[in-house]
C-alpha cells in the first residue's frame, strides 16, 4: 500500500538503524562494528536535499555512516546516541516553527514509540516491533528496513 502524505511536508525526520539499515551490526575480530546501508536510501537523502526539503536523523546509537551522510548531503539536524527522542523532535519542531502537517517521523522500535505517538505523520517498516506497528494511524512501508524503506517514503513525497 502506498504511503500517503500531505503536500505540506517540508521536513523528513528519521531513525537510522532499522529504517536505513537492516538492523544488523557486523562485528569484526577486533570488535569494530559496522552496518550495511542500502544505496537507495542514501539516494533518498540526496533527492530530498536537492528538492529543498529539510532532513533530520535521530539515532539511539552513534554511527560513522550517519556522519558520512550528514557531511555529504548537508543534513539539517543530526542527533546521535539519543535515548529520549521525543525531546529532540520537539526541539526541532520549535526551532523550525513547524506545524504538524509540515513534518513526519519514521521509526521502528520501542525507543521511537513516544515520538511516533506524538507526531501526526508517522511511518514504520514491516519488520518493526509489534508495539510500533500497533500505533494508531501509523503507515507501514512495503519495503523492509535497510532494503529501501526510507527511499520508498522519499519517493512518495516527491511523487517518483
Amino acid at each position: 500500500m502506498a504511503i500517503k502524505l500531505p503536500k505540506t511536508i517540508k521536513f523528513v525526520i528519521t531513525d537510522f538503524d532499522g529504517v536505513c539499515t537492516d538492523n544488523c551490526v557486523y562485528i569484526d575480530v577486533n570488535g569494530n562494528m559496522s552496518r550495511k546501508v542500502n544505496f537507495k536510501d542514501i539516494m533518498g537523502f540526496s533527492l530530498l536535499k536537492k528538492n529543498g526539503y529539510k532532513v533530520g536523523i535521530i539515532s539511539g546509537e552513534k554511527n560513522s555512516a550517519i556522519e558520512k551522510i550528514k557531511e555529504t548531503f548537508k543534513i539539517d539536524e543530526v542527533h546521535q546516541d539519543i535515548r529520549i527522542k521525543i525531546d529532540v523532535i520537539k526541539s526541532i519542531i520549535e526551532k523550525y516553527n513547524l506545524s504538524e502537517d509540515e513534518y513526519l517521523y519514521i521509526g521502528d522500535d520501542v525507543n521511537d514509540y513516544d515520538t511516533l505517538c506524538f507526531v501526526k505523520h508517522k511511518i514504520t517498516v514491516p519488520d518493526a516491533v509489534k508495539k510500533i506497528k500497533n500505533i494508531e494511524g501509523i503507515q507501514v512501508t512495503d519495503t523492509r528496513g535497510g532494503e529501501g524503506a526510507f527511499r520508498e517514503v522519499v519517493d512518495s513525497i516527491l511523487n517518483l
